[in-house]
């Protein structure tokens, strides 16, 4: 690209400085674009009204210009689908349903978009980057079709919203634990903003290389179709805070240490601007394939529907406990067990798998049996035509920007900059410490009675104890242990040179030494509950007196 391109882009795409004209750059701690020049400041909105003006004049441009553009549109009769096309070109029918069109003259409002990429590969380019997938991938039914269909490969500019700018995000576990609160800066996410077109195959082509962005002209569409949007705002207005909720999703996973996450996006500070992308498109039936007008990649959409479950939580327990005791009854048969113990044996571990595993999976998302239906999506890989002296060579593929997002927590009454630590080896290690200290007190207990002599005890002294603990103790670490990890994550404050300080609360004032004492002396000598609470401890006493000295 040229300098006098690049300088196009860059007018479309920075947010200037309006002290010195310099771009100015996003900071996510401080919410407002920054100067790196002039130290100026702009804010979300300031930079929404410099967006607002530029589209303001460029609309005026294509109203001087459409009067030398004689354009035609036609409204499919079967999909809804509408395409601007040149008054001489001639259409059979639709290319997404194949349907009759109905035409009628085109006069410009505001249909077309403001800012366009230009196809930067020939139809003919397009239908050989097409064939090289079908050979490549023989063995499937939908390469075999499409090798008979290539020539209906069809270049169009479909309709996008670009949007760039800063987003919050409120995100949480669908399993449990509290809300967080996020914010970024996307770089680049388009969104379809056409109602006939699957939204996966156009992903699976992606991405576009944003050098190539520049001002919408109507020379673009000579020789190419312009498919116009045909969704609500409401509609478009949730596409774009999914769009952008899926692209911050595997940060957000990383950092909540789980695929099931929530995130409710803010997108009302981002800069958005409709644009044209270019794409060849077929579709006949259920066979579809897109190739990306700029790029060269190719997406497919399987033929055949996938299907997805989702199990109850129950469900997922019985099961894991079917496939643990199958496990078990396979391993003690191997081993050489008794016959007449196998079955006891694998009861005795089917019941203690079935308790653990339904309190490990009651925490999850309660879903009902259900069976999803998608189709899969096929596409050539990552990489990206690029023309060259020799012709078109095969190069890297446009690396999508994405702002890692900052997270901030209200800490001592005013929201800070933290990083989020939920499961760590120290935590970690002190839960198994403590199971571990509960299940053999007992032992702990009887040594100190023993003088610590250890071929002295007698462990069968604490078997009603393990009887109990033994199970509990896997159920409190899944249960329990889940909980303490995500309800209370630790925080580490980020200071402004990049420093991070764990944070520890305050200590509210709890039960004062008084009020302890009366709690105490309330349980052991107010009936009735006194006599259960002293026979508890005699029967832990004796449980660690057996234990020490044996019967």
């Amino acid at each position: 690209m040229d300098r006098n391109s690049q300088q196009s882009v860059n007018r479309i795409l920075d947010i200037h400085c309006p002290n010195c004209g310099a771009p100015a750059a996003y900071d996510i701690r401080s919410g407002v674009y920054a100067c790196g020049q002039c130290g100026g400041k702009v804010t979300a909105g300031e930079a929404a009204k410099e967006k607002e003006g530029f589209r303001q004049l460029l609309q005026g441009r294509l109203k001087e210009a459409a009067p030398r553009f004689r354009l035609q549109r036609a409204s499919c009769t079967g999909c809804g689908a509408q395409v601007v096309f040149a008054e001489n070109e001639a259409l059979a029918g639709c290319a997404f349903c194949g349907r009759a069109l109905v035409r009628k003259e085109y006069l410009h409002d505001r249909d077309l978009p403001e800012i366009v990429i230009p196809f930067g590969i020939t139809q003919e380019e397009a239908r050989e980057c097409l064939a090289r997938w079908c050979a490549k991938n023989r063995g499937k039914r939908e390469a075999k079709l499409l090798e008979q269909k290539i020539d209906a490969l069809q270049g169009f500019y479909l309709p996008y919203e670009f949007v760039r700018g800063p987003v919050s995000c409120s995100v949480s576990r669908i399993s449990g634990g509290g809300r967080h609160t996020c914010g970024g800066f996307i770089d680049e996410v388009f969104v379809n903003c056409s109602a006939q077109l699957d939204n996966l195959l156009l992903d699976g082509m992606e991405p576009f290389d944003l050098n190539g962005l520049t001002d919408f002209d109507f020379g673009y569409v000579a020789g190419h179709r312009v498919k116009t949007d045909n969704i609500s705002g409401e509609e478009l207005e949730a596409r774009v805070r999914a769009e952008v909720g899926e692209a911050y999703a595997p940060a957000v996973r990383r950092v909540l240490e789980t695929k099931a996450v929530k995130i409710d996006t803010d997108v009302s500070s981002v800069v958005r601007m409709p644009a044209l992308l270019p794409v060849y498109y077929l579709s006949d039936g259920e066979l579809a394939a897109a190739v990306n007008g700029q790029t060269g990649k190719v997406s497919v959409r399987a033929i055949r529907e996938s299907h997805f479950y989702f199990l109850p939580w129950w469900l997922k327990a019985i099961l894991s406990t079917a496939a643990i005791s199958a496990a078990g009854f396979l391993g003690f048969t191997l081993f050489g067990a008794g016959k007449q113990d196998i079955p006891v044996l694998t009861g005795v571990l089917a019941l203690f798998t079935l308790i653990v595993t339904l309190a490990a999976f009651s925490d999850t998302d309660r879903t009902d049996f259900k069976v999803k239906r998608g189709h899969r999506i096929f596409t050539s890989g990552d990489g990206a035509l690029q023309r060259t002296r020799d012709g078109l060579v095969m190069g890297p593929s446009p690396e999508r920007q994405l702002t890692p997002p900052v997270f901030f927590e209200k800490l001592d009454g005013k929201m800070q900059e933290v990083v989020i630590r939920f499961s760590s080896p120290l935590r970690f290690a002190g839960m198994i410490l403590t199971a571990l200290a509960v299940l053999f007190l007992p032992v702990i207990v009887a040594l100190f009675l023993n003088g610590f002599n250890f071929s002295g005890l007698e462990l069968g002294g604490s078997a009603a104890w393990f009887c109990i603990f033994v199970p509990v103790i896997p159920i409190w670490l899944l249960k329990f242990g889940g909980i303490e990890l995500y309800s209370r994550p630790w925080y580490y404050i980020v200071s402004p040179d990049g420093k991070k300080k764990r944070y520890r609360a305050k200590r509210e004032s709890g039960m004062s030494a008084k009020d302890i004492i009366l709690t105490v002396l309330r349980l052991l000598f107010t009936p009735p509950v006194c006599f259960a609470v002293w026979f508890g401890i005699a029967c832990f006493f004796t449980m660690c007196w057996l234990t020490a000295f044996g019967f």
